[in-house]
């Protein structure tokens, strides 16, 4: 289909359907119920600049800024940038261990509900079958269909696909390789791998260097594609989406996607960041950061599970599985979902510290998954004197919570309290729910402690519910489980 078909067919498809390119239509549209129960989901950053595997997933842009380590570490090891430029990773990208199966087993295993693999990342090299461009995997390097199968080995395991678009950026990320004698040179034109590598923008600027309506065009098309394709449960956008000019194609896409859902008989979800999108018409996400309190909105968190870089590095910073879990219970108890992402190697396989901590928040969701699955928050987040720093870019460094530190969500009678540091001395107080308590004035029947068969001794006085066990012990969060009356 051409480029003027398409618009079409896009245009058609809202003219048609019940969800028009306004925010007011937009904003009738209801977070999925499958998304809110499902709380946990797996991003996945692997392409080009996993063959590298250096620094991080910038590496297509950063290594033509001269001076930079990427540019240096470069020179070093692929020679000059005009001998062999980023598009040469092409051919080196083949994928040999890459097994679907395998991978949705793996995060089956994990807990994960939801898997999110980056489509396109900001390098515009194409994870999927495509016919806008001729530089996807289909074509090019493994020559496989790599979303298309994800896609069927999720389904086997009863895992939710999503895709994350990061085209936006595209614009002006290889720009910097104009600057001196490299392979990205003039002219360029739609449908050539760098094109158009316009003049980087100050990131702050949500005027400067707009996108031309062809590259716009471009942009929409490709978004498209990948719904009619593969009928995501979920697209996430990366940032710079919210430049100004984006604002009439984001209403287009979003009414577009979401006419086709219906069409489908499907509910689906769009994540955003920094107001790209108006408040109410998609998901709101927070990278790598939370939010301090309850919100009254669903929300997400997207971070990794390495510090230093969303793909495969050779000397990743990882996070520890039981950070992870601390800070799951905490974004669940505040009304959101976490999506953790993980960066296999260039070759498809995943490093053994990916694999050890999807397996141990595997192991900790198949004792204490009820009380993050299908839940909901309650009258409030938690207790503890743990501050959270709220926004994005704040998980630089591990939270140091204390077993003071409580998170609370709800199902049916029964109210969960996840202790983030289990005591030594095994007694719990829970200043929440004490007698009298502006939170809850009801009648606790039964307490257990998931995954523990030693039935705790409680009592409950002005001061707090008091909790005691001599046999509990963990390193990661213990749940209790409240019946209520």
């Amino acid at each position: 289909m051409n480029t003027a078909d398409y618009l079409q067919l896009i245009d058609d498809t809202i003219k048609n359907g019940p969800y028009k390119d306004d925010w007011n239509s937009l904003s009738g549209y209801p977070v999925p119920e499958w998304y809110r129960q499902a709380k946990f989901g797996i991003f996945i950053h692997w392409g080009l600049y996993s063959i590298p595997a250096f620094s991080n997933e910038w590496y297509s842009r950063n290594m033509y800024i001269q001076g930079s380590k990427e540019y240096e570490h470069h020179l070093a090891v692929y020679g000059s940038h005009k001998d062999f430029g980023y598009k040469d990773f092409i051919p080196l990208f083949k994928a040999e261990q890459f097994d679907p199966g395998e991978w949705a087993r793996l995060f089956k295993a994990s807990g994960a509900k939801y898997v999110v693999p980056v489509a396109e990342h900001h390098d515009g090299f194409q994870m999927y079958k495509s016919a806008v461009s001729h530089y996807n995997t289909y074509e090019m390097g493994p020559g496989r269909d790599i979303i298309g199968e994800l896609k069927a080995a999720f389904a086997e395991q009863g895992i939710e696909l999503g895709v994350s678009s990061h085209r936006a950026e595209h614009w002006f990320f290889m720009s910097h390789g104009k600057e001196f004698d490299s392979d990205i040179r003039e002219p360029l034109v739609r449908g050539d791998f760098y094109w158009p590598s316009m003049p980087e923008p100050d990131h702050h600027d949500l005027q400067g260097s707009p996108p031309s309506a062809e590259y716009l065009e471009d942009w929409l098309i490709r978004c498209c594609e990948l719904v009619d394709q593969y009928q995501p449960k979920m697209v996430y956008f990366d940032w710079w989406i919210e430049n100004l000019v984006f604002k009439p194609y984001l209403k287009k896409f979003a009414a577009y996607y979401y006419n086709r859902a219906a069409e489908w008989g499907i509910t689906a979800a769009i994540n955003y960041k920094h107001d790209a999108f108006m408040f109410g018409t998609a998901i709101p996400d927070v990278e790598r950061g939370q939010f301090a309190e309850l919100k009254p909105y669903y929300w997400q968190t997207d971070t990794a599970a390495a510090r230093n870089s969303w793909c495969y590095t050779e000397n990743n910073e990882y996070k520890s599985a039981v950070e992870i879990i601390r800070d799951l219970a905490d974004i669940v108890s505040k009304n959101g979902n976490l999506l953790l992402n993980v960066g296999p190697k260039a070759d498809g396989s995943f490093a053994a510290e990916d694999k050890a901590i999807l397996s141990a928040i595997g192991s900790w969701l198949s004792i204490n998954g009820e009380a993050i699955y299908g839940t909901s928050y309650w009258r409030t987040f938690g207790e503890g004197p743990t501050v959270i720093e709220e926004g994005q870019f704040t998980d630089g460094n591990a939270k140091v919570f204390t077993p003071e530190d409580i998170r609370f969500t709800v199902k049916g009678s029964a109210l969960y309290a996840t202790v983030l540091v289990y005591p030594a001395d095994g007694v719990v107080r829970i200043k929440t729910l004490r007698e009298k308590s502006p939170y809850f004035e009801g009648v606790i029947r039964e307490i257990t402690v998931l995954g523990f068969e030693e039935q705790p001794v409680w009592t409950r006085d002005a001061g707090a519910l008091t909790i005691r066990t001599t046999a509990v012990a963990s390193d990661a969060p213990v749940v209790f489980r409240l019946e209520l009356e």
